[in-house]
């Protein structure tokens, strides 16, 4: 009788395929996670130019955000005030490290002049003025609205003296109602709010 040998990587094979047929071994099917990027206000959106001298060096942060917004996905709530992780639409960067790039190249549009640092900058940088930011309140509806409480305060590095302290609010509606909708919300929101800071450092600049 003559036997006939099988390669043992047909029979290896042959048993995967039967496996997969069966259902015990499935192709992986998992949606792509989508990475948005807050976007600074558009050059011609800017009304006004400050002229802030070359020499004045402002700088940016640390901006602190709500702890239950700390994480990769983007963060709503529905109409009871429940909070909803999206798994699969995400943050391209810390959303603290986000918002803090966003006032900074806002703020080089108004002041193109001026030299803008990043926190936490060299400590032979001479830093004239830094911005702190409190994000007390960032709520989203993607059916309604973003609404937006900062909490900030202008201070004098030289002297570390807090010349300046407020409170400003934002609500923007959320169009269309979806994630780059939110996106959107929010970058527009931080593009008022730097402005604000603008005016304030102008007249601190023009008016110490």
């Amino acid at each position: 009788m003559r036997l006939i040998r099988t390669h043992p990587f047909r029979i290896i094979n042959g048993i995967c395929l039967a496996l997969l047929l069966s259902g015990c071994i499935s192709v992986s099917s998992s949606p792509t996670p989508r990475f948005y990027k807050l976007q600074a206000t558009s050059r011609d959106s800017v009304s006004k130019l400050i002229n802030m001298p070359v020499s004045v060096v402002i700088g940016i942060g640390p901006v602190k955000i709500p702890e239950y917004q700390d994480r990769p996905q983007i963060v709503t709530q529905d109409q009871d005030g429940m909070l909803k992780f999206s798994q699969l639409d995400r943050w391209g960067e810390s959303l603290d490290r986000g918002l803090e790039r966003l006032i900074r190249e806002n703020l080089s549009l108004v002041f193109p002049m001026a030299e803008l640092a990043a926190y936490p900058w060299n400590q032979s940088m001479p830093v004239k003025y830094q911005v702190l930011l409190n994000i007390v309140q960032l709520d989203s509806e993607l059916e309604k609205d973003l609404i937006l409480v900062v909490q900030w305060q202008l201070i004098k590095v030289q002297s570390s003296e807090t010349v300046l302290i407020k409170s400003s609010e934002f609500r923007q509606p959320i169009i269309p109602h979806d994630y780059p909708g939110l996106t959107q919300a929010l970058s527009k929101a931080f593009a008022l709010l730097s402005f604000e800071i603008a005016e304030a450092l102008a007249r601190l600049e023009n008016h110490p």
